[in-house]
């Protein structure tokens, strides 16, 4: 059993006017410069020294914005943290949220969308959080960028199964998987094959959020938040009931998958990848195919619901 909510259909919360104000701070041309900064081949085998590259990239950004980084595992995973925070000291840090998205891309594409812009999303609400002062919600948010996503999720395989802390109770983890393509002609969304839920109209032009058991309960607040802070947004959201995302593999091709098998609450946030992107895995995964209007919204989004939990 599978079920589609949309943020459409909810119920707004009360604006809070520091999340109003973080949100507002999300800059859609700082994401473009993101996306483009980072589309070149990049992977971790193919071309190994622009992924490195790119990593030493994703770091400085990180560190710019006032958060302490380190590499974990033999994949170069980057973890990015408060300041208050080293790796010496991770059974002590309680963070309530992640915040992650891998920065490989396939060999010999440029990956934009998949997955500069999922980058630029976690970039951006970082950079939110830190330009806004709003210290306690950056103490409690854990941010990773992972390598590796194209070679079978092995990147957040070793994180979650070698470096999770038992310490870390985690509330929500926010996975994202290519976040910035939008087509709003009719007939350009599809299904994967078999999966049973209809959709209400076939435009490319919404966000999609995947639950299973463990997180379809984070769905409904976000889908408020979305009514309340990206109101002509729409964002849908899929519960998954009963483990039928094992059935079905599209729903666990990305880094949320290795949380669920730990029964962790994690959702994918995503543009749906080729059932929408015709440009996916392929050389015109370009930054000048992307919507950077979707991309802000998707990132402030983002941001309203670190700040909200």
């Amino acid at each position: 059993m599978m079920l589609i909510l949309k943020s459409a259909n909810a119920s707004p919360i009360a604006k809070s006017q520091l999340v109003a104000t973080a949100i507002e701070s999300v800059d859609r041309d700082w994401l473009r410069e993101v996306v483009e900064r980072i589309s070149i081949p990049r992977h971790f085998e193919s071309q190994p020294e622009n992924n490195q590259e790119i990593a030493r990239w994703i770091e400085l950004q990180f560190q710019a914005m006032g958060y302490h980084t380190f590499r974990q595992g033999n994949f170069d995973n980057i973890v990015a943290v408060s300041p208050s925070v080293n790796a010496g000291a991770m059974e002590d840090f309680r963070p309530r949220i992640l915040v992650g998205a891998h920065y490989d891309s396939k060999p010999e594409t440029p990956g934009a969308d998949d997955n500069a812009s999922a980058v630029a999303a976690m970039l951006g609400c970082a950079k939110a959080l830190a330009e806004g002062g709003v210290k306690n919600a950056k103490d409690g948010i854990v941010f990773v960028a992972f390598n590796r996503e194209e070679d079978g999720l092995i990147g957040s395989v070793d994180f979650v199964n070698n470096f999770l802390p038992r310490a870390w109770s985690l509330k929500e983890v926010h996975i994202l998987e290519m976040v910035g393509y939008c087509d709003h002609a009719e007939g350009s969304q599809s299904l994967p094959s078999g999966i049973p839920v209809k959709l209400s109209h076939r435009r490319g032009d919404f966000l999609a959020l995947i639950g299973n058991r463990y997180s379809n309960s984070l769905l409904k607040p976000i889908l408020k938040c979305a009514k309340t802070y990206v109101p002509d947004f729409p964002v849908w959201g899929l519960k998954v009931f009963f483990g039928l995302e094992n059935r079905f593999a599209d729903l666990r091709r990305s880094d949320h998958a290795p949380f669920w098998d730990k029964k962790i609450a994690a959702l994918m946030w995503t543009d749906t990848s080729e059932f929408r992107n015709p440009n996916y895995h392929q050389p015109s995964d370009t930054p000048d195919t992307l919507d950077y209007e979707f991309l802000q919204k998707v990132t402030r989004l983002l941001v309203a619901r670190v700040l909200s939990v």
